[in-house]
């Protein structure tokens, strides 16, 4: 692989602006670059370990024509992409710049519980104006990220990109290769992002069912039957539009720090094999994506080989990682396209030949809608009435007003891409097409299993497990070295992407059959799924959704191994 080749290397280009400002970030000295700049921005660069020096600071940022302060790896948003081995021993250390404790958590890597970097657990946090050196061996291969676990510093801007050689080659070879972290920026305060959630958690949604949707399902399906529908899901008060928390009324979405109208392109050679390292570093964000005119064969998720599979769009919920061959053989450019989940917007990149090249960005699609499977699970392909929901009298009764509604029949499939998704007549990945190559890393079979439900409050913004949020919760223990099963069962009509830190989830198939190692599950609404994991990793450890709003409203747990 020729990862130096200077046709790699995201050169100096002129910009332009497509009705969003372009990105530029005051390095060292805070210096903002004005909207109309037409001098590119430096690319993410590559810091070689074992041994790493990172400075987390504030800098000023202008992704919208506005300064904002962002918190900064290195003055960058993202951070540098930090590069390892496997089978070295790395020593980072961290000096925080800030005037509040900070934190870096380098997510998928099996580390030690006191170098994870969770203040409250197994640290203390790094200190305002002091450092920290993280120590640990690095013993796994592959594509992951890293960010602050410490409030709503990594929706500020702390967070970057890992990259892992392996120690005896890769599985599949490629000619050059690009890492693609795709996050999302607001210039509000996250603060006040949360503070609108938890009073109007609707604010950002901004593709409500209209009277022109009604009409067009009055004629598709009769007026009574759309009526019918309509009057069922008001009085569940349930929204079938609640596809996002946070959305493009105030997220800008952005591929490697640039914003769609900046338009970080990577470069090829025609008849190149190239290897995308795809993450998802956002903080509340699911994306869409495919490249028109380019099937993806995935070889990785979760920085895990997989067998290969060959397709045409795939999600990626928060936190994921996927790494793809793609091989364009024309000379021409290609759009690297991610809408956001509830198609409010999407972040942008290309590939292409030679700078300055671009291709055309499909529209996005319209909203879509939940269905009735993301309410009643098993029930709901079939179901024209609420009969498999368990609303919300009964749910209080269970566990308290902080829970709305419960799924009396989750469904169990993993061959469902999701809503916005199933009506694609192309090829879109699903966990069930996933498979990890070697199999499981524990042949032993689960010796008991412990069941959490996905729980809330939809209108008002409380999450939680099994309705207690983590200051009403006891850790969850795990006896060292027992082989066990964790089956989720989410109660709510939000995706969920579920994270474990220090083991490895091994995801089971609806038979029980071993199906694919991640270091983060998403878990759609009113669905069900079981993964084996081997406490060998003694200490105490966070688990949580990573959608951040969801995990600082409550849906956390602390996990001791021990």
């Amino acid at each position: 692989m020729h990862r130096f080749d200077p046709l790699s290397v995201n050169l100096p280009r002129r910009r332009f602006v497509q009705g969003l400002a372009i990105a530029g970030v005051g390095v060292g000295f805070g210096v903002v670059r004005p909207s109309i700049a037409t001098e590119a921005m430096h690319s993410m660069h590559e810091v070689p370990g074992p041994d790493i020096r990172l400075g987390i600071r504030r800098a000023a940022v202008d992704f919208t024509g506005r300064a904002r302060s962002a918190v900064t790896v290195d003055g960058g948003v993202p951070g540098p992409v930090l590069r390892l081995k496997e089978g070295q021993f790395a020593t980072v250390t961290v000096r925080n710049e800030l005037d509040v404790a900070s934190s870096i958590h380098w997510h998928g890597l099996i580390v030690p519980a006191n170098q994870d970097g969770v203040p409250g657990l197994s640290f203390d946090g790094i200190p305002a104006g002091g450092s920290f050196t993280y120590r640990f061996p690095v013993r796994q291969a592959g594509t992951y990220w890293y960010h602050a676990h410490s409030r709503f510093q990594e929706q500020s801007g702390l967070y970057g990109a890992i990259v892992i050689e392996p120690k005896d080659g890769e599985r599949h070879a490629a000619d050059r290769e690009h890492v693609i972290l795709f996050s999302d920026w607001s210039d509000e305060d996250p603060e006040r992002i949360y503070a609108n959630l938890r009073t109007r958690s609707g604010l950002y949604n901004r593709g409500r069912p209209t009277l022109a949707e009604f009409l067009r399902d009055a004629r598709a399906k009769g007026f009574g039957d759309a009526m019918a529908m309509r009057r069922m899901w008001n009085d569940m008060r349930m929204d079938r539009s609640d596809i996002a928390d946070v959305s493009a009324a105030t997220y800008t979405y952005l591929v490697n720090g640039v914003t769609p109208a900046g338009n970080w392109t990577g470069l090829f050679r025609p008849g190149e094999r190239i290897r995308l390292r795809l993450i998802n570093g956002s903080s509340n964000s699911i994306f869409d994506l495919r490249i028109p005119g380019l099937r993806m064969r995935v070889i990785a998720a979760d920085g895990q080989d997989v067998v290969p599979v060959d397709v045409d769009e795939l999600r990626m919920s928060a936190a994921e990682t996927y790494d793809v061959l793609v091989e364009p053989r024309d000379d021409r450019a290609y759009t690297v396209f991610a809408q956001s989940i509830d198609r409010s917007g999407y972040a942008r990149a290309t590939l292409a030949p030679r700078p300055g090249m671009s291709a055309a960005v499909p529209p996005l699609d319209p909203p879509p809608r939940l269905a009735m499977r993301d309410m009643m699970g098993a029930m709901g392909d079939d179901a024209t009435s609420g009969g498999g929901m368990t609303m919300a009298s009964h749910a209080r009764t269970e566990y308290g007003p902080g829970v709305d509604m419960r799924v009396d029949m989750p469904r169990t499939s993993l061959d469902d891409p999701g809503a916005g998704l199933r009506e694609r007549t192309h090829r879109v990945l699903t966990y069930a097409d996933l498979r990890t190559e070697g199999g499981p890393l524990d042949p032993r079979e689960p010796g008991r299993t412990i069941e959490l439900h996905l729980t809330g409050n939809m209108e008002r913004f409380v999450w939680s497990f099994d309705g207690l949020k983590f200051s009403q919760a006891k850790p969850v223990h795990f006896r060292r070295g027992e082989r066990l099963r964790i089956r989720l069962v989410n109660d709510t009509m939000m995706n969920h992407p579920i994270h474990l830190h220090g083991m490895w989830s091994e995801m089971e198939a609806p038979d029980g059959g071993f199906q694919v190692r991640k270091h983060t599950v998403n878990v759609q609404p009113a669905q069900q799924v079981s993964y084996a994991v081997t406490a060998d990793n003694p200490g105490r450890w966070a688990f949580h959704c990573h959608m951040l709003y969801h995990m600082e409203a409550g849906m956390f747990r602390e996990v001791v191994v021990s």
